[in-house]
């Protein structure tokens, strides 16, 4: 059985939502992955850009409330929370018996400069939600399967 895994940062917008899909498709044998955000918005077109030049498209993804998840009664193994350390005071917590994890990413959203530079900034957090996920299904995986980490 899968284990649930809940990614959640202030929007919803962009990094809960690259961090969503990324796990279910690196890891998606062990984990099913949700996203939401304490005050969620729209998703970044840029967010939605830079999954897109990867193959993956998050271009249909609705944005949810924390609030709402915690409703409908859903339950998590793992609550990952992905703001950064500026926002983290203001990143949701989720109630409930889980293993929380806060990973630390800058908000696109915050992104100065031109489209292009705010794509290139979009694009460098892109791979380092990618690379952390990596690095902890390989962790994780290690120890379902009962291999050295």
């Amino acid at each position: 059985m899968k284990q649930k895994v809940l990614f959640i940062c202030i929007h919803n917008s962009a990094r809960s939502q690259m961090a969503e899909a990324f796990l279910n498709e690196i890891c998606g044998d062990y984990f099913e992955a949700h996203s939401a955000g304490l005050d969620p918005g729209s998703l970044n077109p840029l967010a939605v850009e830079a999954m897109r030049e990867i193959g993956t498209d998050i271009s249909h993804n609705q944005t949810q409330s924390v609030f709402d998840v915690f409703k409908s009664g859903k339950l998590f193994a793992y609550v990952i929370t992905v703001c950064d350390e500026s926002s983290a005071q203001r990143c949701p917590i989720f109630p409930g018996v889980t293993k929380r994890l806060h990973w630390s990413f800058p908000d696109p959203a915050g992104f100065t400069g031109t489209r292009e530079e705010r794509l290139a900034g979009t694009r460098k957090i892109r791979d380092q939600i990618r690379a952390r996920i990596e690095m902890w299904c390989d962790g994780i995986c290690a120890v379902e399967v009962g291999a050295p980490i």
